[in-house]
């Protein structure tokens, strides 16, 4: 999946409709301003920041009819015309997805160790799309893509206080002790103190249990931090909510489209969270 696929508009809740090969098109163009050549091609939703990087070093990218290699070139956004082996760059109709994210999957798009990336889950066809923050390899559930850069930096911000819903399986039979650090706070070996908005049980066992947690700090592995801090080992993670947005029947390994109505739920929770601030 890269900027040169087809663009694509909405025709229904979970289906996409395609349109053009060689050139992106979108109905409202950006504000006023310079951004980095590199930035530009990221932020017109046609690559990744890296693999714009890439495409300038190339020598396969044209600003103004001119060959650049300089990815910090100056770009007037929705003025200057932008060109990816001979074809004019154009802002991408805006795209937001969902996926069940399974185990053992990255979540990048290339990964220096051969391993499989989630990119292997996304249907082919649809234009570039970035993840949403990440879950590690060992990690599960709900995971967003979008082009949207913007849309994407306030879901992943840690002053935007979204909150993220966790189902987590750990390996001790104790439950009561474990949440009451967990709601207090515990001190990782970096001398950080972490800790979750709520928590509660969901089912325990004779040797492992299940609780849900619910972070709205955004700290990098903050749920395996805090276990591996209490000695205790984490079986499985699987995030099953960010912000209104659930997880819900969507089948493991499987992506959709958000629709409509589920895009305006987390734009409604972004825009209560700034309220608060």
């Amino acid at each position: 999946m890269g900027g040169l696929a087809a663009a694509v508009h909405w025709v229904g809740p979970y289906t996409w409709g395609m349109r053009g090969r060689e050139r992106f098109s979108r109905s409202a163009g950006p504000g006023k301003g310079h951004v980095g050549l590199g930035r530009a091609l990221s932020k017109m939703g046609f690559c990744s920041r890296a693999e714009a990087f890439e495409l300038i070093r190339a020598g396969r990218v044209r600003l103004k009819g001119a060959l650049t290699k300089n990815s910090e070139a100056p770009v007037r956004l929705g003025k200057d015309r932008i060109e990816v082996d001979g074809a004019e760059v154009v802002w991408a109709e805006k795209a937001y997805w969902m996926m069940n994210k399974p185990r053992s999957l990255v979540t990048t798009a290339h990964d220096e160790k051969g391993r499989e990336t989630v990119y292997a889950k996304l249907p082919a066809g649809l234009p570039w799309m970035g993840p949403v923050g990440r879950l590690d390899k060992a990690s599960e559930g709900l995971l967003l893509f979008t082009n949207d850069t913007q849309w994407a930096a306030k879901i992943t911000a840690p002053e935007s206080h979204l909150e993220k819903t966790y189902s987590v399986q750990y390996g001790t039979a104790e439950v009561e002790r474990v949440l009451q650090t967990l709601l207090a706070g515990v001190k990782c070996s970096d001398g950080e103190v972490l800790r979750a908005k709520s928590a509660k049980p969901i089912r325990a066992g004779e040797k492992n249990s299940w609780v849900e947690i619910v972070l709205d700090e955004g700290k990098n592995r903050q749920i395996r931090r805090m276990f591996e801090a209490l000695g205790i080992e984490v079986l499985r993670l699987v995030r099953i909510a960010i912000g209104p947005l659930e997880l819900g029947s969507l089948g493991k390994g499987m992506a959709r489209a958000l629709t409509p109505a589920e895009k305006e739920k987390i734009d409604r929770a972004l825009r209560s969270a700034a309220l608060q601030d």
